[in-house]
C-alpha cells in the first residue's frame, strides 16, 4: 500500500509548473471518493427520485390503496 509519506515524496519530485494541474486531479479524485465517511440519511434521502405523475403528492393514499392508477400512455 502506497503511503501518504510515498505521495509526498513523488509530489515533491515534479516540476512547480505542473502544480495547477495536480492539484485539479487531486480535488476531482476527492470529489469522487468523498471524504472516507458514509453518506448521511440526509443526504441519502435527497437522492432518492421518483417517477410518478404530478399530483402523486396530493393523492399518494388513493394511488397506494389503487383507487387512482397511472396510465402508461398519460406518462
Amino acid at each position: 500500500m502506497i503511503t501518504k509519506e510515498q505521495l509526498h515524496s513523488e509530489i515533491d519530485n515534479l516540476s512547480d509548473e505542473y502544480n495547477d494541474e495536480l492539484y485539479s486531479v487531486i480535488k476531482s479524485f476527492a470529489a469522487v471518493r468523498g471524504n472516507g465517511r458514509k453518506p448521511s440519511f440526509m443526504s441519502k434521502l435527497k437522492s432518492i427520485k421518483i417517477d410518478a405523475p404530478e399530483d402523486f403528492a396530493a393523492n399518494l393514499e388513493l394511488y397506494m390503496n389503487g383507487e387512482k392508477r397511472v396510465e402508461p400512455h398519460l406518462r
